[in-house]
């Protein structure tokens, strides 16, 4: 695992206040730290994987706010520059990916093509 001060995603406020509540009312360690990523399938090709999870080979390591993040590095090409925002309106509530490497996206937004 490599620590590096420069994250290649942003969380917005709205999503690190999001992020720690969960971590506290589902007690999760502070062993785990937020793994961003992605895995194809979806229906535009890839969707994204966002969830607490521990260490794994190959992760890099960054940190926000006190919030650790890992990342595979064979991910970050399709995430360099993204924005994870908490939207919470009528019509939807849950996080939202601003991905400027996207080139299509699905409707629910949780997938894209790149």
């Amino acid at each position: 695992m490599t620590a590096t001060a420069i994250l290649p995603v942003t969380l917005t406020e709205g999503a690190l206040t999001q992020l720690k509540r969960i971590r506290s009312e589902q007690n999760i360690s502070d062993e785990h730290g937020l793994r961003i990523g992605v895995k194809g399938g979806g229906c535009s090709g890839f969707s994204y994987i966002l969830g607490f999870d521990t260490t794994k080979d190959g992760d890099q390591a960054f940190e926000t706010d006190g919030m650790k993040i890992f990342m595979q590095k064979s991910a970050m090409m399709y995430l360099m520059g993204m924005e994870i925002d908490w939207v919470e309106g009528l019509q939807n509530r849950g996080f939202s990916f601003n991905n400027p490497n996207a080139t299509d996206t699905c409707g629910c937004g949780s997938s894209f093509s790149a």
